[in-house]
């Protein structure tokens, strides 16, 4: 009886033992602690989406997602960058530059930092900071030839002509069928007067892609000497692209002064008035 009894009382303790247990882990919650790996896999997953979010136009969800993932890791520089360009498509410059600034403390060896700080130095009128971190970024990443066309597009606005057709020239070689660079040298050589060789480049710019631009850049350059053809040249590129007719866009577009004033006289040709009326319409309906 009694070895009964100090069985049963054993038996007792133990169940007791593996109830309380039970008891307990029915009433505290079982709570997961993430680890590092788990939180940076997170914040990249979230900055991810807050990247996709800017590429669709959802700006301020894009930026309210960047901040969440830079709150959960504040360590990589990759977040912080897509932080300053949620930023930017907000025009919330100065909190872009902060941005850029934090990712260029965890890591300065990156050169899209440098490049997006231009972009926001661009955007608030600072041309010489705009060059001097485009500088930075060619130094690390010295074959990206959209950065080297940036820079000789700052060389255009400084009116510095030759500068700008070597850094146009340079991006071209890295990549020939850059129109955009090619586009550009016409521009500049037609600033320095040489119309001949203005007409070639946006001949080859079209060649590589019939724009807007290069099209009524061809059609002012031979205006003078073939009317019929440059009246049909800007007739095009007013339908492709009605914006051109507007002299601010084309000063947007770094149009010096002298091609300006050379189409402005083409596009006051009565054969393009119908041309000119219709453009300006449609801008005033998409604004």
């Amino acid at each position: 009886m009694k070895k009964f009894l100090k069985k049963t009382i054993w038996i007792s303790f133990i169940f007791c033992y593996f109830f309380q247990i039970e008891v307990a882990r029915a009433i505290v919650p079982y709570y997961y602690s993430p680890t590092i790996k788990n939180l940076q896999k997170q914040s990249l997953y979230i900055g991810k989406n807050a990247y996709q979010l800017l590429y669709f136009g959802q700006y301020e969800d894009s930026l309210n997602l960047a901040k969440l993932a830079v709150k959960i890791n504040a360590k990589d520089e990759k977040l912080w960058l897509i932080l300053a360009e949620a930023q930017m498509a907000n025009k919330k410059y100065k909190n872009a530059l902060n941005s850029l600034n934090k990712a260029e403390k965890i890591n300065s060896n990156i050169s899209e930092i440098y490049f997006a700080k231009s972009n926001v130095y661009l955007k608030i009128s600072q041309q010489t900071k705009a060059k001097s971190a485009l500088e930075k970024g060619i130094k690390i990443d010295p074959n990206n030839y959209k950065a080297i066309f940036q820079l000789g597009n700052i060389l255009l606005m400084e009116k510095n002509y030759l500068g700008a057709i070597k850094l146009f020239d340079k991006s071209i070689k890295i990549k020939p069928d850059f129109w955009q660079a090619i586009n550009n040298q016409g521009l500049a050589y037609f600033e320095r007067n040489n119309v001949n060789l203005s007409i070639k480049l946006f001949k080859s710019a079209i060649s590589i892609e019939e724009n807007a631009e290069p099209l009524l850049g061809l059609a002012s350059c031979i205006n003078n000497n073939d009317t019929k053809l440059a009246i049909q040249l800007a007739k095009k590129a007013l339908s492709k692209d009605p914006k051109y007719v507007n002299y601010d866009y084309r000063k947007e577009q770094l149009w010096g002064e002298k091609l300006q004033a050379t189409t402005e006289i083409l596009l006051q040709n009565e054969q393009l008035k119908k041309d000119v009326i219709l453009a300006k319409s449609k801008i005033t309906e998409s604004s």
